[in-house]
Parts: structure tokens; C-alpha cells; sequence
């Protein structure tokens, strides 16, 4: 059995040497996530010490973080530009569509080994972040040891860009923790809370990305997480300038692909978790992100969004790249297309394993699935 909040306190302080969090929002959330691994998530051996260590982790970092901004305030006046927000259901497109733009020259992204650690390790030189680099390359081994299909299913490396909601897990705060654990009372009681913390956070988070990094200056970021959709109303609020980007495609399609990509990532924590219980999760947890973007959106009006069809984006991924581009206020050049068209020819689907699944294997239908999706596949995918 995990332990409570107080234990992880006190361990992330004695790591680090530092007792203050700032603003101690987050510190609620823990004694739930706690409850909840303890409850459902079925943790072996190794899924337990990785929890530990993702909390004490986590707990660390935000000590890290506090500190940091207090030896270098200057870190706050950083100015953030968000051009645009990807999202959409997972298995969409999305990863695909985010690397191709952050391969502009004029944009910027976060990069996977700084979802693992967004603060400059002991010792880092500013600038040379060959360190957490290495780590990363220690982190993405071990995934990769425990579930080799995790390249076919979703490519992953060290340097290129991913999802913000990992760190955003850091925060306790993001669909991240209920995609690497299967805890189904945890994502209901983030249900319960405000969002805003966590992206007034992460803004933070993204300033001190940018003044580690001097190549990033004067460049607009493009952040993805399909996790937005369910905080689609906090986000728009979040990034008032971003124009934001949704990949469609049949969750008669997607569901059962992201049902397969989560029983490859519970593995890491647990072997006793369903296909079954994966289907009655995910299957109603994917129809309620987007209950909440398409609510968020009727109420924003449709003049922020830009919609991506799956077929589309594989049929012409730089010519789409360029509209998204210039909805986003970004100006299309040679070299921005030039980039875009090596990404594609780098990262070709048939250069990776196929990735293998059906809807019987997590007790889905078509014919659910279409019924429950009504709403959106009429509005969105028909």
C-alpha cells in the first residue's frame, strides 16, 4: 500500500533540501490519488515503487520549481506565445500533426525529454541539457524493455516533441495519471476540481522552458494534449491568443486503438488490468472529453477552432501543415515546407510495425460505439 500526502512531503523534502511549494494547490490531490492507486489501479511490485517515485518525483520538482523562480525571477517576465492548441481524440493524428509543425522554424515545442524532467537537472550547464537528454534515454529504455510495441503504437523519442499533459501529470492534474495507472475514482475527482491552477502552472512551466533556452526566443510554442478536450472551457480561457486545432476520426476507429494503447501502458504498473475493464472505462471517459469540447466550443463560437480530418492529414500532411499554419498566424515559407516534408518522409507509418486490435477484444461494438458517438460523428466525422 502506498502511503499518504505527508510521507511524500516529507520525502521530496528531504531530497532536495527546500520545504516551500508556493501555492499549494496540488498538495490536495495527492491523498485521492493515493486512495485510488490503492483501490483499482491492482499495482505490482514494480508499479508500486514507480508510483512512489512519480510522486516523490513530482514533489521534488515543484520544490526545484519554487526555488528556481526565486533565484531567478526574471523567469516570470518571460513573455509566452501560444499560436495554436492541438487536440482531438487520441489515435487521431495529433502526434503526427504536432512534430510536422514544430518543425518550423518559427514555432516551438515540448520536447519529450523535457516532459521528464522541465527543470535543468544538478549541475546542468543553462543551455546544454545533454544531462536530462540522458536520462530520458534511461526512462524511454526501460518502457521499451517492459512493452516493446509501444513504437508501433505511438513512435516516441527523446528530442522530438510530446504532449504537455505529462507534465501536467506532475502537477496531479491531467488525464496523464488516469492513462498511466488505471484509476477510474481519481479522474472522477479531478472532475470535481478547478483546471485553472494546473494551466497557470504550466504557462509558468513553459516560461522557464524558454529561458533555458535561448534558441527558443522570439518563437510562438504549439502545444498538444487530447486531454484538453476535457478542459476545453480552462484551456480557451488559459491561452486567450492560440487558435485551436482538432483531429477528427471515427471513434469507431479510435476507441478500440486507444483501448490498445492503454492495456500496453497499464502493463507498466500492473498485469491484472482487463481488456473488459479498459472498454468499460475508456469507451464513456472518451465520450465525455468530448461532450466537453463540443460544449466549450458551441459557447466560444467556432472562429478559434480549426478542424482536421484523419484521412485528410495522411493523404496531404504539408499542404494541411500550411493551412494550419496560416490559420495559426504563421506565415508560410520554403523552409518551413521544406521542414514539414522531411518530418513526413522521416516518420512514415510503414516504416513501423502495424499496430494490431479489435473491438471485440475490449468488449466494444461498432454498433455502441456509433450510438454513444452520435452526436459527435454527425457533427464532426459523417
Amino acid at each position: 500500500m502506498l502511503p499518504g500526502k505527508d510521507h511524500f512531503i516529507k520525502e521530496a523534502q528531504d531530497q532536495t533540501g527546500l520545504i516551500d511549494f508556493g501555492d499549494p494547490w496540488m498538495l490536495d490531490h495527492i491523498d485521492p490519488l493515493v486512495k485510488a492507486l490503492n483501490a483499482t489501479a491492482k499495482l505490482g511490485p514494480e508499479g508500486a515503487y514507480g508510483a512512489n517515485l512519480m510522486i516523490s518525483g513530482a514533489l521534488s520538482n515543484r520544490l526545484r520549481l519554487i526555488q528556481l523562480l526565486k533565484d531567478y525571477p526574471e523567469i516570470l517576465d518571460e513573455q509566452v506565445e501560444v499560436a495554436a492548441v492541438l487536440s482531438g481524440l487520441p489515435r487521431t493524428g495529433s502526434t503526427m500533426l504536432h512534430r510536422m509543425l514544430a518543425s518550423a522554424p518559427e514555432l516551438t515545442a515540448m520536447r519529450w525529454y523535457e516532459t521528464q524532467n522541465y527543470l535543468p537537472l544538478p549541475g546542468e550547464d543553462k543551455g546544454d541539457p545533454s544531462p536530462r537528454i540522458a536520462a530520458a534515454e534511461g526512462i524511454l529504455a526501460y518502457m521499451l524493455e517492459k512493452i516493446p510495441e509501444l513504437m508501433s503504437i505511438h513512435p516516441m523519442s527523446t528530442t522530438q516533441p510530446d504532449e504537455e499533459v505529462i507534465v501536467m501529470g506532475q502537477l496531479f492534474s491531467s488525464s496523464m495519471i488516469e492513462s498511466t495507472y488505471f484509476v477510474p475514482e481519481f479522474a472522477a475527482f479531478l472532475d470535481s476540481q478547478d483546471p485553472m491552477p494546473a494551466y497557470h502552472d504550466l504557462i509558468t512551466i513553459l516560461k522557464c522552458l524558454q529561458w533555458q533556452d535561448e534558441k527558443r526566443v522570439g518563437k510562438k510554442w504549439v502545444l498538444k494534449t487530447p486531454g484538453h478536450l476535457s478542459t476545453m472551457a480552462t484551456a480557451l480561457k488559459a491561452f486567450p491568443e492560440a487558435k485551436f486545432i482538432t483531429t477528427h476520426r471515427d471513434p469507431v476507429a479510435t476507441v478500440p486503438s486507444y483501448c490498445s494503447m492503454e492495456a500496453s501502458l497499464y502493463k507498466l504498473g500492473s498485469r491484472e488490468i482487463s481488456n473488459e475493464d479498459i472498454g468499460r472505462f475508456w469507451a464513456p471517459r472518451l465520450k465525455f472529453w468530448l461532450d466537453n469540447y463540443m460544449s466549450a466550443r458551441k459557447r466560444e463560437g467556432a472562429g478559434r477552432f480549426m478542424d482536421i480530418h484523419y484521412k485528410r492529414l495522411l493523404e496531404n500532411p504539408t499542404e494541411l501543415g500550411a493551412e494550419v499554419l496560416e490559420f495559426a498566424g504563421i506565415p508560410m515559407s520554403a523552409a518551413i515546407k521544406t521542414g514539414m516534408a522531411e518530418w513526413i518522409e522521416a516518420n512514415r507509418r510503414e516504416h513501423r510495425a502495424p499496430h494490431q486490435y479489435t473491438l471485440d477484444d475490449f468488449g466494444l461494438s461498432a454498433e455502441t460505439i456509433e450510438a454513444e458517438f452520435a452526436v459527435y460523428r454527425d457533427s464532426f466525422v459523417k
